[in-house]
């Protein structure tokens, strides 16, 4: 089943939650149902049936002293277009220091400015 179909068949409640990981960018399983106002069994199923359709990845976590999970988006949701500028990819990815004066950084601006005309 495609990522489409997946959520062609989600039920309003879970297609809701869908959009709020996607949104958050990722978030606390103990957030998520509260955020839905659900109760926190509810949300539980939604955030485990969005995992088995491969819609989003569920990983072990503890959050304000207790266990919990944090719910984030696949991969395949990520817009990494953002980071692109043609063909050049960010010069600023995997680096811990920035430099705005570095000359990669500057033909990374004149490739997106270059884009858009």
């Amino acid at each position: 089943m495609s990522a489409s179909d997946a959520e062609a068949s989600l039920a309003e409640d879970e297609l809701a939650g869908l959009e709020l990981v996607r949104e958050t960018g990722g978030i606390h399983q103990s957030d998520f149902w509260k955020e839905l106002d659900v109760s926190s069994r509810k949300g539980s199923r939604i955030a485990e049936k969005l995992e088995g359709l491969e819609l989003i990845e569920r990983e072990d976590a503890v959050y304000n002293g207790h266990n919990t999970y944090f719910l984030a988006p696949t991969a395949k949701d990520l817009n990494f277009s953002l980071l692109m500028a043609g063909d050049m990819l960010s010069p600023f990815i995997g680096e811990e220091e920035i430099d705005p004066n570095s000359d990669a950084f500057t033909q990374w601006l004149m490739n997106l400015a270059y884009e858009e005309y």
